[in-house]
């Protein structure tokens, strides 16, 4: 069971510290006056202490906070929002700062060079007959801003895929949550069936041991045959280990509940309330799929996400017009002269950083790359694919729901009329079994018809348990096809 602090423990810890204290106690119990104090005392402050009842709400609160995939597309959606603030930001122009010491040579040599891959160097100097390997230093600083002011709504359309994705993941949580408060209800009834049905092989065992009783001892008086009594044991037998495999599965439901709610397996003690009454209503008007169902939405947004993405591509054939400037100084340690005369340098550190000329550059500039038309057609077109594939995916859920409501309202319908039946069941089973008994006791009958009637009240007990189950859960999965869990809550 969930472990919860009661509020009883104060009072409770008070009376043991009480007792403790009255070393003298013995000798006081024989004033009756105070002997009757220490009795109310009991009454009064030593509730008794009871196990923390998991209600479905509880259940479905702890399911939200623990399970690991609810906590995973909330951080996907994190991702996402995340996602759209770092689009905004990809409008911005590119500022870069660039500073350079360096120390080398200025050989220079006429010829065409290519630095492939930036591997060549940019040394300037003059191309001199000889090698020489005259050294100084040199530096450069430089300030860069370029900006794609204008890609005709490339970067728009970039936003709008982030936020669109913030929509889908936002659905897709939704969805996931709401599937998984029905989860956890269907495990919630399944478990709560489960112990009402060990509860009522319980019963039945109990019903066996006594038929087992009363057989043993007309046996031994001679008053029956020594065979019923084998009967007798084997049905004992057979009532232990139905509630063996009933406390089996229940032990499994435990399971999958505790999985669902993200908590260690343990024993729950569950509401009663959906064993003692059925449903308020069963909301009959709804007979069509939603468009609002939280799945329905999810693959909406999909869609919107596709057809989004499929526009932003559709951009990328497009040229982009950028703006651009440059400010450069440098700092060198050879001479203005040192064309004329291969000595004018100086390998002084602070004189050849020292910044000595500047230039600036600004600009406007266009870059299309034309046969990226060719490539942009068919990756949009692969997109339009995909939005039609989802819209696939979404027509076939959409009649899955339209399905799963129709047969929704055949389950109520069913379970109703098992739900009516089933004290019909229980009330006859009972009369019988109690005629059966009265019966065997007095010779007037055989231990077969008795263990016949036996078995039919057991049938009927696990029936009426079954029964009031059922009725919960095919109101559950008209809630499920609906899209709207308040269906099922609101029925408490």
């Amino acid at each position: 069971m969930v472990k919860m602090k009661s509020k009883f423990l104060p009072s409770l810890n008070l009376t043991f510290i009480l007792l403790r204290n009255f070393r003298f106690l013995p000798n006081l119990i024989k004033d009756s006056c105070f002997f009757l104090l220490i009795i109310l005392f009991f009454l009064l402050f030593s509730p008794e202490i009871r196990a923390q009842t998991l209600t479905l709400s509880d259940a479905i609160a702890t399911a939200k906070s623990n399970y690991g995939t609810l906590k995973a597309k909330a951080n996907y959606v994190n991702a996402s929002r995340a996602t759209v603030r770092q689009s905004e930001k990809e409008y911005l122009p590119n500022l870069n700062l660039s500073l350079q010491q360096d120390y080398g040579t200025v050989n220079g040599q006429n010829g065409p060079l290519y630095g492939l891959g930036g591997l060549g160097v940019a040394s300037s100097g003059l191309p001199l007959r000889n090698q020489n390997w005259n050294s100084a230093f040199g530096a450069l600083y430089l300030t860069n801003v370029n900006w794609d002011f204008f890609a005709f709504g490339r970067a728009r359309e970039r936003i709008n895929v982030a936020k669109s994705t913030v929509v889908r993941d936002e659905s897709d949580l939704d969805q996931e949550i709401f599937q998984h408060e029905v989860r956890v209800a269907g495990a919630y009834l399944n478990l709560l069936a489960a112990q009402r049905l060990t509860r009522s092989w319980q019963n039945n065992l109990i019903r066996a041991a006594a038929l087992k009783n009363v057989v043993v001892t007309r046996a031994k008086n001679g008053l029956i045959a020594g065979v019923d009594s084998s009967l007798a044991n084997a049905e004992v037998s057979n009532a232990k280990i139905a509630i063996t495999r009933a406390r089996d599965f229940e032990q499994e439901q435990a399971n999958r509940l505790a999985i669902l709610m993200g908590v260690e397996q343990q024993t729950f003690i569950l509401d009663t309330l959906f064993i003692a009454k059925i449903p308020i209503s069963f909301s009959d008007s709804i007979n069509d799929s939603n468009p609002n169902h939280p799945l329905l939405k999810y693959y909406a947004n999909r869609i919107a996400l596709s057809n989004q993405q499929a526009k932003y591509f559709q951009t990328l054939s497009y040229p982009v017009f950028s703006a651009f400037g440059v400010f450069q100084t440098r700092g060198s340690g050879f001479n203005s002269n040192y064309a004329q005369d291969q000595g004018a340098y100086t390998q002084s550190y602070y004189e050849g950083v020292k910044p000595v000329r500047s230039n600036y550059l600004i600009g406007l500039g266009l870059v299309w790359n034309l046969t990226s038309v060719l490539r942009v057609r068919h990756q949009v077109l692969s997109q339009k694919f995909v939005s039609n594939a989802i819209q696939n995916e979404y027509d076939l859920v959409n009649q899955q729901i339209k399905n799963q409501l129709l047969l929704s309202n055949n389950k109520i319908k069913n379970a109703l009329d098992n739900y009516q039946e089933a004290p019909i069941q229980i009330k006859s089973a009972s009369d019988a079994y109690i005629q059966k008994s009265t019966l065997y006791k007095n010779g007037l009958s055989n231990i077969v018809d008795f263990t016949q009637a036996l078995y039919v009240l057991n049938r009927a007990e696990t029936d009426r348990d079954i029964a009031y189950s059922n009725v919960w859960q095919a109101l559950l999965l008209k809630a499920a096809a609906a899209g709207d869990f308040r269906i099922f809550t609101s029925s408490f």
